[in-house]
Parts: C-alpha cells; sequence; structure tokens
C-alpha cells in the first residue's frame, strides 16, 4: 500500500473569531502550517465575530483570510440564526437551541473544497468535547467521520493525497485552552465568543460567556498561586 502524499505545509483553519478558534490558529502556526483562514457570515444575528476573526487573524498572521457569505438564517432553527431567545439562566437541558442545524459539517465542507483548490491537505477546526453545549458537531467521533468523509469524496483522497481534520482542543478544558493559547501569546481581548452580544459588548450570561468567564477567573486565580 503506498504511503499517503502530503502536498504542502499549507492548511486551512476554521476561524470564527472565538477563543477556540485563535487558540487553534496559534497552534497551527506554531506547528509550521502556512494558514489560510476560512470564516463565514452565516446569517448569524451578531456579526461582531466577524470583526473579531478579522482582528486575529491580522494578529496572529495568516497568508489569506476568506470571509464566506452562506445564509443559513433562511432555514432558521437555532437562537443564533432565528428570532429565538439566546438561554441566559444556565440551565442545560439537552442539546441547546443556540446548535445551528449541521453548522460544522457546512463550514468543514467548504474548508474541504478551499483545502483541495490550494493543494492543503491539513484543515483545522476548534471543537472541544470537554467544555462545549452538548452539540453534536463537536464530538471526536464526528471528527473521524468527516475525515473519513473527505478522503471518499475527493479526487485527492481518491489518488492517495489525504486529508487530516485537525482538533488539537478536543480533549482540553477550558482554562488549558486558555493557558495553552496564553503560552503561544494569543491576545484573547479581541476575540468574540458571546451569543447575544449587544453593540459588540459580550453579556456575561449567556452559556459561551459563562464558560469563558469561569475560565479566565480559574486561571487568573492559577496565575496568582504560581508567584
Amino acid at each position: 500500500m503506498k504511503a499517503p502524499l502530503k502536498m504542502s505545509n499549507k492548511a486551512v483553519v476554521l476561524l470564527s473569531g472565538g477563543l477556540d478558534s485563535a487558540t487553534v490558529l496559534a497552534i497551527a502556526k506554531e506547528q509550521g502550517y502556512e494558514c489560510y483562514a476560512l470564516s463565514f457570515e452565516y446569517g448569524q444575528r451578531h456579526e461582531s465575530e466577524i470583526d473579531a476573526a478579522r482582528a486575529v487573524a491580522d494578529s496572529i498572521g495568516v497568508s489569506e483570510q476568506l470571509v464566506q457569505a452562506i445564509d443559513l438564517s433562511q432555514w432558521g432553527g437555532s437562537a443564533l440564526t432565528d428570532e429565538i431567545e439566546v438561554p441566559k439562566d444556565g440551565e442545560n437541558n439537552g442539546i441547546p437551541v443556540t446548535y445551528v442545524p449541521a453548522r460544522n459539517t457546512i463550514f468543514l465542507s467548504h474548508a474541504l473544497g478551499y483545502a483541495e483548490a490550494i493543494g492543503s491537505r491539513d484543515i483545522f477546526i476548534g471543537v472541544n468535547a470537554v467544555d462545549y453545549s452538548g452539540y453534536p458537531d463537536c464530538r471526536g467521533e464526528y471528527i473521524d467521520a468527516f475525515q473519513t468523509l473527505a478522503n471518499l469524496a475527493t479526487k485527492a483522497g481518491v489518488e492517495g493525497s489525504l486529508f487530516t481534520i485537525h482538533a488539537p482542543l478536543l480533549d482540553l478544558s477550558k482554562v488549558d485552552i486558555i493557558r495553552r493559547g496564553l503560552e503561544l501569546g494569543v491576545d484573547y481581548s479581541m476575540t468574540q465568543s458571546c451569543y447575544d452580544p449587544a453593540n459588540g459588548s459580550p453579556c456575561h450570561v449567556c452559556d459561551a460567556c459563562r464558560l469563558r468567564d469561569a475560565a479566565f477567573a480559574e486561571v487568573e486565580l492559577v496565575t496568582r498561586q504560581d508567584f
């Protein structure tokens, strides 16, 4: 059996402008990849994350950033793309309404096409299965399944130039993600994680804000204890 062919050190990095994707971009850079960032205007109710994604890309450095427009609000079904209230009570009863139907599959499919076109065989995504909200497309088995699909469904894969879907944050806690990013010099002040920001400012009560704020509080506590 032939060994998989590797085309280049180019990597496509899905960059939302949030804490996780900024960390993943920094990790890809540290690993020596030439990074091509892919962000999405997907019909989200709050587009401040696009401004954050551009700021992060400029700060960490990428060879190219594409902002792809796809309107998932046409079918809605999520508090992020439809007129559904973002939960702010801290309760989690199953998969929350902030889940966007098939979003990671849609994003990874675009990243796969982009990667094949530019000769990249590496795609980075910031999914996390530890401190996450129960989204089915943030699990390790999902990433494995999409990688299998990528290598079955592309000319490159069929010809033996195999794709790898990198999810370096998959098994890390939010605290560990932040600490890793700080080691790599990520400026988290320019990231946007809130599900319901007002004029670009985080609400501090949605699930994403609660996770983020609690993690930063723990990181600061640990840092103070280290001195």
